[in-house]
């Protein structure tokens, strides 16, 4: 029993710890949607800082983002939805991303959706 209520005592705690991370991209969300302002510009720059602050967050607890146009395509980290045949692309490369993959250390959290070429 002791056993079971550590393990779920630690559980909580991680949860914890890691929603407290993320709070701060959940409060300048909120605050984006309260804003009555009509300047586009000034929303793309609040969303840019609020996408920045989330990619901080998760490198922080040690997520890193992947996939992008150009890398080799490792069946291990890509999920290749589509093929297409591109003579200026080599053999197994992404060329295109639909959906960034993230992994935390050597563990993949989700797969990169990806478009293959040749």
């Amino acid at each position: 029993k002791r056993s079971d209520k550590e393990k779920g005592d630690t559980y909580a705690y991680a949860t914890g710890k890691t929603v407290e991370a993320f709070l701060p991209v959940f409060d300048n969300l909120e605050r984006a949607l309260g804003a009555t302002q009509q300047d586009f510009e000034g929303l793309q720059k609040g969303v840019q800082m609020t996408f920045d602050g989330l990619t901080a967050t998760l490198e922080k607890l040690g997520v890193t983002a992947y996939g992008a146009p150009g890398e080799t395509f490792d069946p291990n980290l890509h999920n290749a939805v589509m093929h297409v045949e591109d003579e200026s692309l080599g053999q197994n490369v992404v060329a295109e991303v639909f959906q960034t993959g993230f992994q935390c250390g050597e563990k993949v959290i989700r797969f990169a959706m990806v478009k293959v070429a040749n």
